[in-house]
C-alpha cells in the first residue's frame, strides 16, 4: 500500500522541528522582539519600481512605501492612499491628484527629513522611471519591468506640480487601466530629498539598497539569506496599531518555515507547500486563510527559437499533456484548471472559452505535419521555488516529460536558483518554461499585456517571448473604453487569438494560502500582489 504524501509531509516536518529546536538561545531575544515573518528568499531590492518578483514586492511594497492609491482588499475598489483625491477630465486625458499634507517620510540612522512628502516627490518617483533624461532612471540598472511590459512611460505626456499639494499627470491616449496601475505594488512613492542628498555624495545607489519611504515600517538592516528587520514608523499618517518590530526571517525551505511557525519562532509564514495544509489545519495554535487566487501558473514556449516559433508545434505539445492530471498531482484540490489567463475573480473571465485537450494522437500527427521527428529534444525550465501559480514546478515538469516521451519528444528539467533562472530566462535561453503570474490589480490588462505584448519582452515578464500586433492592437482597443462590456467582448477576441496561436498553455488558477499563528491580530491574505502587515499585532 503506497505512503501517503501527508505522512512524508508530516514526517519530515517532525524532523526539521527537531533541528529548529537545537537553535541558540541568544537568537530568542530577536525572534521574539516583534512579528517575525518566515519568507522564502532574499529580496533584488528595495524598491520595487526595479522588480517584479514577490519576494521583492513582499518585502518593501507595503510594508516601506506608500502610492497615490491603493486597493481596498475586500472589494477590489481603488481607494485613496497618500492621494485624498483625484478628477479625471471627460476625455479621460488628464488625472488631477489632491496630496495628503500629513505624511512623513522614514527618519533613520542614515537620513534625517526635513519635510514631509508633497508633489514633488512624486514627479521625482513617477519620473524615474519614465524619463531616461532623469539623474535616476539608469541607477541600478534602468530597467524598470511593470512599467516597460505596459509601455506606460510612452503613455504619459506629462506629471505636473500645480501646487506644493497637487499634481496634474496627462495621457497622450486614454488609457481606462490607468488609475489600477497606480495603485499597484509598484507605483511607489520616493523621496526627492534622499535621492538628491544620495547624488551629492556620490551614492545614488544607496537609494534601492536603504530605502526612504512613506510606509507603516522603516528599515533597519538587512543579512542575506539571513533576515530584514524593520522598525515601526511611529509617525505614520495612517493604520498606528503596527508591531514595533517586523522580521523576515529569510527561510528557503517549505518544511524548515511551517517548523519554525509550529514551534512559535516565526508567527506568519510564505507559501505552505500543498501537502503542509493539512497540518495547518488540524492544529488548534494555526490559522490557514484562504482565497481564490488573481493569478494563473502556464507553460510558456520560447516562441523566438524553432521549432517553437511554429504555432501547430506549440499546439501538438499542448495536446501531448492531460491538464486535469496535472492539477491533481501538484495542487491537490487547491486550483481550477485554466483555460485562459484569466482567474473566475476577474470581471472579464469568459466560463465558455476554448480550451486545450489531452489528445497524443493528434500531437503525433502535428509534430509529424511540422517535420518534427522522433527523438526531438527540447527543456523544460522548472521554477526553483514555490509560488502560488505553481507550487511545485519541478514535479509538474516531471509528469509533462513523460507526457512528451509518448509522443516522441525527449524534454530535459532544467532549473537554477532564482536569481540566475530569471537571468537567463530573459536572456532567451529557455525552450519552454514552467512559471505563472499573480495579478498586481484587478484590471484584465494586468494579466494579458505584462504576460504577452511586444513590448513585455524587453522587460522579462513576457516569458514566451511572443510578439503579435492583432494582439497588441486588440489590448489597446479594449483600454479606449471605460464600457466594462465593450472591454469584456474585446478580451473575448483577446481569448481565442491566444486559443489559435497559443504561445503559452495555461494550467491553473490557485487559491492563495496564508498561515499564521492564531495570536495574530488583523492578518489578512490581500488578493492584489504583496503581502501586508500594517495594522497586523500581536496578542500576548
Amino acid at each position: 500500500m503506497p505512503v501517503k504524501p501527508l505522512f512524508y509531509a508530516a514526517f519530515t516536518v517532525v524532523m526539521v522541528i527537531l533541528v529548529a529546536a537545537c537553535s541558540k538561545q541568544d537568537e530568542h531575544a530577536f525572534y521574539n522582539s516583534g512579528l517575525v515573518y518566515c519568507s522564502e528568499s532574499n529580496p533584488v531590492t528595495f524598491n520595487p519600481q526595479l522588480d517584479t518578483s514577490s519576494t521583492t514586492t513582499d518585502a518593501s511594497s507595503h510594508q516601506l512605501y506608500d502610492r497615490l492609491l491603493d486597493f481596498d482588499p475586500d472589494s477590489g475598489r481603488i481607494i485613496p492612499s497618500v492621494a485624498s483625491s483625484w478628477l479625471v477630465s471627460d476625455d479621460g486625458l488628464t488625472y488631477t491628484f489632491q496630496l495628503r499634507k500629513d505624511v512623513e517620510f522614514h527618519t533613520t540612522s542614515y537620513f534625517t527629513p526635513s519635510r514631509n512628502f508633497n508633489a514633488d516627490d512624486v514627479i521625482f518617483s513617477i519620473d524615474r522611471w519614465r524619463l531616461t533624461s532623469h539623474p535616476y532612471h539608469y541607477v541600478s540598472g534602468g530597467r524598470y519591468p511593470y512599467f516597460e511590459s505596459l509601455g506606460l512611460a510612452q503613455n504619459i505626456a506629462s506629471v505636473e506640480r500645480l501646487n506644493g499639494y497637487r499634481v496634474e499627470i496627462k495621457l497622450t491616449r486614454r488609457d481606462s487601466s490607468f488609475l489600477a496601475n497606480l495603485a499597484t505594488d509598484f507605483s511607489v512613492m520616493l523621496s526627492q530629498e534622499y535621492g538628491e542628498a544620495l547624488l551629492q555624495q556620490g551614492l545614488p545607489n544607496r537609494i534601492d539598497q536603504y530605502p526612504i519611504g512613506t510606509g507603516p515600517f522603516k528599515f533597519e538592516n538587512y543579512r542575506k539569506d539571513h533576515y530584514i528587520r524593520y522598525q515601526r514608523h511611529q509617525t505614520y499618517w495612517g493604520e498606528q496599531n503596527n508591531a514595533e518590530r517586523l522580521i523576515y526571517d529569510i527561510t528557503p525551505k517549505s518544511s524548515l518555515r511551517l517548523a519554525k511557525l509550529m514551534t512559535g519562532e516565526c508567527d506568519a509564514t510564505a507559501f505552505p507547500a500543498q501537502t503542509e495544509l493539512e497540518i495547518i489545519r488540524s492544529r488548534d495554535d494555526l490559522l490557514l486563510a484562504e482565497k481564490p487566487g488573481l493569478n494563473v501558473g502556464f507553460w510558456a514556449f520560447n516562441t523566438q527559437r524553432p521549432p517553437f516559433d511554429n504555432p501547430d508545434v506549440r499546439r501538438a505539445l499542448a495536446a501531448a499533456i492531460d491538464k486535469n492530471t496535472l492539477l491533481e498531482a501538484v495542487y491537490f484540490d487547491s486550483a481550477t484548471r485554466a483555460k485562459t489567463l484569466l482567474p473566475a475573480a476577474s470581471w472579464a473571465f469568459q466560463n465558455d472559452a476554448d480550451d486545450t485537450a489531452y489528445n497524443p494522437v493528434l500531437a503525433r500527427k502535428l509534430l509529424e505535419n511540422a517535420g518534427v521527428e522522433p527523438g526531438f529534444t527540447m527543456t523544460i525550465w522548472a521554477m526553483p521555488i514555490e509560488r502560488a501559480y505553481n507550487p511545485n514546478a519541478a514535479k509538474m515538469a516531471e509528469l509533462i516529460q513523460r507526457y512528451l516521451r509518448e509522443v516522441g519528444v525527449i524534454a530535459t528539467i532544467v532549473s537554477y536558483d532564482w536569481a540566475t533562472f530569471r537571468r537567463h530566462l530573459q536572456e532567451g535561453l529557455h525552450d519552454s518554461v514552467l512559471i505563472g503570474w499573480s495579478a498586481d490589480n484587478g484590471d484584465p490588462d494586468n494579466f494579458y499585456r505584462p504576460l504577452l505584448s511586444c513590448g513585455a519582452i524587453p522587460s522579462g515578464t513576457n516569458r514566451a517571448m511572443w510578439c503579435d500586433n492583432d494582439y497588441d492592437e486588440l489590448l489597446d482597443k479594449a483600454l479606449q473604453t471605460e464600457d466594462l462590456e465593450a472591454r469584456r467582448l474585446i478580451y473575448q477576441q483577446v481569448n481565442r487569438l491566444l486559443y489559435e496561436r497559443l504561445p503559452l498553455v495555461p494550467i491553473a488558477h490557485a487559491y492563495r494560502y496564508q498561515a499564521y499563528r492564531n495570536e495574530l491580530e488583523g492578518m489578512t491574505i490581500n488578493p492584489f500582489g504583496g503581502v501586508r502587515f500594517s495594522g497586523v499585532g500581536k496578542s500576548l
